[in-house]
């Protein structure tokens, strides 16, 4: 039964925050833009191309290099996993603008739902706790130059 107690404005963070965990959202949506055929399809293979890209870089490469504590948890951390990686680069703000900008390269129409999705997707991870803004800003635009040089690969 869910928290009565506790506003939207807790939940969607948590949800969202949830959802992207390992890339499962994006995976989800890449399957129903694969649906759609044509310029669908290739949207959906190439955001999850940019998104192992960037994730591999953010969660592999850059958090290996810097070394950076986590924010003090808030009320909401309790809700969602618990990182112990470094906080720098946000491995999720990475994934969601990688897939978002490399979809909408090849699918424009799809570009400003998916920002919407990606920005909400980066926003939950500083509302729960678990990212200071910087860390999430510095993985959004790993992303974003991850497609974007995919593009023009």
């Amino acid at each position: 039964m869910p928290d009565r107690t506790v506003g939207l404005q807790d939940r969607l963070p948590v949800v969202l925050s949830r959802a992207a965990d390992h890339g499962r959202l994006w995976m989800v949506v890449a399957g129903g833009l694969a649906l759609a055929g044509g310029p669908s399809r290739r949207a959906a293979c190439r955001g999850l191309g940019s998104l192992a890209v960037s994730s591999f870089l953010a969660n592999v490469v850059l958090k290996s290099l810097f070394h950076r504590a986590r924010p003090a948890p808030g009320s909401l951390a309790e809700r969602v996993r618990k990182p112990v990686t470094s906080s720098f680069p946000s491995g999720h703000a990475a994934s969601a603008a990688a897939f978002a900008t490399g979809a909408a390269l090849e699918a424009p129409a799809w570009g400003p739902p998916l920002a919407v999705l990606a920005l909400g997707v980066a926003w939950s991870r500083v509302r729960v706790g678990v990212h200071r803004s910087a860390e999430v800003v510095a993985g959004a635009c790993l992303g974003a130059t991850v497609a974007l040089l995919g593009k023009r690969l």
